[in-house]
């Protein structure tokens, strides 16, 4: 490593949640640091944000735009090499689209964009351009989740027949007055779903990572329990793979007394596996006729893709903010690669693309979709533009 990587970031500023994880995660394996950002919605607020992290005055910007003409404006290698877009959802699709056709690389929350129309002209622009463009689906980058998909890859279960997954959170069981409740719970910032795009998307996301599986068609019933509440808290799925597999998707942000509670299991001829998200290090493999086992992160029993998502000997907890890291080490990598030339190494190409992203928009209009219609079932094929 010869210099660590610029990085701008647009949102994130005072009174955000998700900004400042990225940060932490962006910083954690000493490759990345913070040069310029566009931190909030109004110039004052924006650039107040940016000098209290120690921006430059001259890239503490009063917006996007601001920031973009600014880094253009820069010798080239004096610009940022990535943009972290961080905003409510209704701003992805501006500002990642922007920065990715002016050369910048992207690394972008999630669901990507409101629209596969969106989405696809994101592809669009990744692929005319070259950058490197990261989805922060960071469930992914857990080492007991990269080791769930390498015993389905691997054959270990046999052919997958049945996927559960459940999102359950209990923080918007009642009315929430606060930031992230007010643009999570509006169709204008949020989107065409609630629950099902902010915390459903991670599930879809987990099953495909973990399992491979292809989604054939959906059945979806969601809900909005609260009064007066404009899109989904709850949301109940039936899902079919192609190959014959089965599935169920739970997404709900209104399981009163629920925190984080992601959990996926999957069950194939010759065994299942069982992970949650509230205790990330252990994964249960049950293997028919023998004892159930409990793996933990950087043990030598371990496949190399979960060894290489563990940065700490056996026994110490790894959790939410490495794996998040995770995601960003790959993405740093290839971006690395692309700068300074060379292969990237193949274990660092293991985190969410545009792609995957695209993928979860086609999932969300597939749910509202199906929940909208009379129909029992929806094709939910995603087709690769």
């Amino acid at each position: 490593m010869t210099e660590k990587l610029k990085m701008g970031m647009v949102g994130g500023g005072k009174d955000a949640f998700i900004g400042a994880v990225h940060r932490m995660a962006a910083a954690l394996d000493s490759q990345i640091e913070l040069k310029a950002g566009a931190l909030s919605s109004t110039p004052e607020k924006a650039r107040a944000s940016g000098l209290e992290l120690g921006l430059a005055e001259n890239r503490a910007y009063g917006s996007w735009e601001e920031m973009l003409d600014g880094e253009l404006a820069l010798p080239e290698g004096e610009r940022i090499d990535f943009v972290s877009v961080v905003t409510p959802n209704h701003m992805h699709f501006p500002v990642a689209h922007a920065f990715a056709s002016a050369g910048f690389n992207v690394v972008s929350d999630k669901p990507l964009v409101h629209t596969s129309e969106q989405a696809d002209a994101l592809i669009e622009a990744v692929e005319k351009t070259g950058v490197v463009f990261a989805v922060t689906y960071n469930y992914s980058g857990y080492p007991m989740v990269k080791e769930a998909k390498h015993l389905v890859a691997s054959g270990q279960l046999g052919t997958i027949r049945k996927v559960i997954v459940e999102y359950n959170q209990g923080w918007l069981a009642s009315e929430v007055a606060n930031k992230q409740a007010d643009w999570r719970t509006d169709p204008e910032r949020s989107g065409v779903a609630g629950a099902v795009g902010d915390i459903g998307s991670h599930a879809e996301q987990l099953v495909s990572y973990v399992t491979g599986l292809e989604l054939d068609a959906l059945c979806a019933d969601l809900t909005a329990f609260v009064s007066g509440r404009q899109l989904d808290d709850d949301g109940n799925l039936l899902l079919r793979f192609d190959g014959g597999a089965r599935g169920v998707l739970i997404a709900s942000q209104i399981s009163a007394g629920e925190e984080n509670g992601l959990r996926l299991r999957v069950y194939g001829e010759r065994g299942g596996l069982e992970w949650f998200q509230e205790t990330p290090t252990e994964l249960f493999v049950k293997l028919s006729g023998e004892p159930v086992q409990v793996r933990r992160p950087n043990n030598p029993y371990l496949s190399d893709a979960a060894k290489n998502a563990s940065r700490i000997p056996a026994g110490h907890p790894e959790a939410f903010l490495e794996a998040f890291a995770n995601v960003y080490r790959g993405a740093a990598a290839a971006m690395r690669a692309r700068k300074e030339g060379g292969q990237v190494p193949e274990n660092a190409l293991d985190f969410p693309t545009v792609y995957d992203g695209a993928r979860g928009v086609h999932f969300i209009e597939k749910t509202v979709e199906s929940s909208r219609s009379s129909d029992k079932w929806t094709d939910a094929r995603w087709r690769r533009p």
